[in-house]
């Protein structure tokens, strides 16, 4: 058998609050070995723990995308059921249900961060365009800008001050 880490070594590895990592076995995504009563990760529980980690903040994955992952097409991620405190979430995520194949939710997560990566591209559009603008920040006077809006019609030029 593997060398068993200790839960608060591997919480203090990855920056974890021992919570999460509790949370990550309720909901199914960890399964820690038990010893006298405390909890300890063999290697392969570390680096799902990694995995999971590394899938939430670069993928911006909630955890039952993240679930439906470790599924894979195999079926359950063995261990117990997920027993939701009360309080928290009970909804599943959308597109996670049980027999939800792993592709469809990777496109979808693909397709997200396409999405995002747009508008972080048009945020700096805005933000880069606002340097430069002889408007300065009065970008409501600004028709190059205005013309970028989306759903906006461009601004009749005045001709003169309003009667």
């Amino acid at each position: 058998m593997d060398e068993l880490t200790p839960i608060r070594e591997v919480a203090d590895r990855f920056g974890l609050p021992l919570s999460t990592l509790h949370y990550w076995e309720r909901r199914g995504l960890v399964e820690p070995h038990r010893r006298s009563g405390r909890r300890y990760f063999d290697s392969e529980q570390v680096y799902r723990v990694a995995l999971i980690q590394l899938w939430r903040e670069t993928g911006l994955m909630s955890v039952g995308e993240i679930r439906t992952l470790l599924q894979g097409d195999a079926g359950p991620v063995p261990g117990p059921s997920p027993s939701p405190r009360a309080g928290t979430d009970t909804n599943p995520d959308p597109g996670t249900s049980p027999g939800t194949d792993w592709r469809q939710t990777v496109l979808g997560r693909v397709a997200a961060l396409d999405a995002h990566i747009a508008r972080l591209g048009a945020a700096r559009t805005y933000l880069t365009h606002l340097l430069s603008c002889d408007h300065g920040p009065d970008l409501e006077r600004c028709p190059d800008f205005r013309a970028t809006v989306p759903g906006v019609r461009p601004a009749a030029q005045a001709t003169g001050p309003s009667a």
